[in-house]
């Protein structure tokens, strides 16, 4: 039986962005902003999402990702119980929950931190971060330098080396499955975080909790290595190459580029990342929103057509099941990190028919396992029409995808399972078959899903 997670579609919260919190974390006061996050968990369930990715949630001076504390939720949006009562909620209505998990790096609030800052080469913490050297300074003038993330000096790399780290970061996340009952974590930065960690990391978590799920956020390099079952480190990683592809590939008319993204990753005949589960997204809150990113608005249906149906985890980032804008401006993410009112976005959408569309991509998906279990295959490939199948046993599902927005294609498809009887996924009409191919008129920026 299949892991949750292989079959899992994600939805991703950005809690304080969305719920409007502070941008600076200055108060001594919580704020329960959760109750307002809850009523998003319908909303989630509509939409058939069976999971959810929500973060940073644990007490930051600014953005989340620059910790204070690990085990306490940041004030901004609550406290530990309104959190539990939210994990809760969404596990009532079979939504899995996994939350961000920032070990690269602390903020410089952090307790360890402020310990070095006060008692220098008599803390006992000094060990606890990377490079640390009282000989030199910082542009904070703390009268001493540190290694940092991307020279960012208010994230303080921590020595994942260090036994005494270690143990406080697993006994930290053992608490989160006690308290929160937790179904996983994504890794903030793992292309920086010590293999050792990783896998003790991995071990831990699957004695504390059976089918814990452990993903990274990698964008360069080989996703495999995270990965594998020889290095027993990660279960899956972000996928940015199919990322890239799928909005680029429409912007520029070009299937070739999807088709050739998935043919290196996942083909079963040499594809390097061949039965391994990548994280997919079209947007999150690093990256502009699909909206923003595609020339074409008509194109928003073929993409996640093409999210939910080619090899991966899918996942929505809040509020682009809309179609809502959002675009990075300099170093400002706050453009893709808005605060939103549920109960407005349903009446002011900017785009309703994306999110009916999304609701049927993921019944069809939730009723056909093959669609994220079964095997991948190319049927059909030119730059304007792209056509495959994901098969398993004796059923397929063949999806069809035309991003000329200006006319229709008629093509024929290899049917990829002979002697059965393909059928519309979303009228139930039957397809015509043809000396073993597939008749289809596809409308402009039209999709054409076919089960059996």
């Amino acid at each position: 039986m299949a892991a949750w997670y292989e079959e899992a579609i994600f939805y991703h919260m950005y809690p304080i962005g969305m719920a409007g919190a502070p941008k600076e974390n200055r108060q001594t006061e919580v704020t329960h902003r959760f109750p307002e996050l809850e009523k998003w968990i319908p909303h989630i369930k509509e939409l058939g999402c069976n999971a959810i990715y929500i973060g940073p949630l644990f007490e930051s001076s600014t953005h989340g990702y620059d910790t204070k504390d690990y085990r306490f939720v940041d004030k901004r949006l609550g406290d530990n119980q309104d959190f539990k009562n939210f994990v809760a909620k969404a596990h009532e209505l079979g939504i899995k929950v996994i939350v961000d998990g920032v070990f690269n790096h602390t903020g410089r609030e952090f307790f360890a931190f402020q310990d070095i800052q006060r008692n220098r080469e008599g803390s006992r913490y000094v060990n606890w971060y990377k490079g640390v050297w009282f000989g030199g300074n910082t542009w904070y003038n703390d009268g001493f330098s540190y290694e940092a993330w991307r020279n960012c000096f208010e994230l303080v790399n921590l020595n994942l080396q260090n036994p005494e780290v270690k143990g406080y970061l697993l006994e930290t996340i053992h608490g989160w499955i006690q308290e929160f009952d937790i179904d996983g974590i994504r890794l903030d930065c793992a292309d920086c975080l010590d293999f050792g960690f990783l896998e003790d990391m991995r071990r831990c978590t699957g004695e504390w909790k059976q089918d814990f799920w452990l993903m990274g956020e990698v964008i360069h390099g080989d996703y495999g290595r995270y990965i594998q079952d020889g290095y027993r480190l990660l279960h899956s990683v972000t996928n940015y190459e199919l990322h890239k592809g799928l909005y680029s590939g429409h912007n520029d008319h070009n299937y070739f580029e999807i088709a050739h993204t998935i043919r290196r990753e996942f083909d079963s005949n040499g594809g390097i990342y061949r039965g391994m589960k990548l994280y997919s997204f079209v947007d999150n809150h690093d990256v502009d929103r699909l909206a923003s990113k595609l020339k074409v608005p008509g194109h928003l249906p073929l993409v996640y057509t093409l999210l939910y149906f080619l090899p991966g985890i899918p996942s929505i980032y809040y509020g682009s099941e809309w179609g809502i804008q959002g675009r990075k401006e300099g170093g400002n993410d706050d453009p893709m990190r808005p605060a939103l009112n549920l109960e407005e976005m349903k009446v002011k959408a900017p785009h309703p028919e994306l999110t009916e569309w999304i609701k049927t991509l993921g019944k069809i998906r939730g009723e056909h396992p093959e669609s994220a279990n079964g095997s991948y295959r190319e049927l059909l490939l030119t730059n304007r029409q792209y056509a495959f199948a994901r098969i398993q046993d004796d059923k397929a599902v063949v999806v069809a995808v035309n991003n000329d927005e200006n006319q229709e294609a008629q093509i024929a498809i290899p049917a990829p399972v002979g002697g059965k009887v393909y059928r519309d996924a979303v009228t139930g009409e039957c397809c015509p078959e043809e000396g073993g191919r597939l008749k289809v008129t596809l409308p402009a920026n039209g999709v054409k899903i076919f089960v059996m």
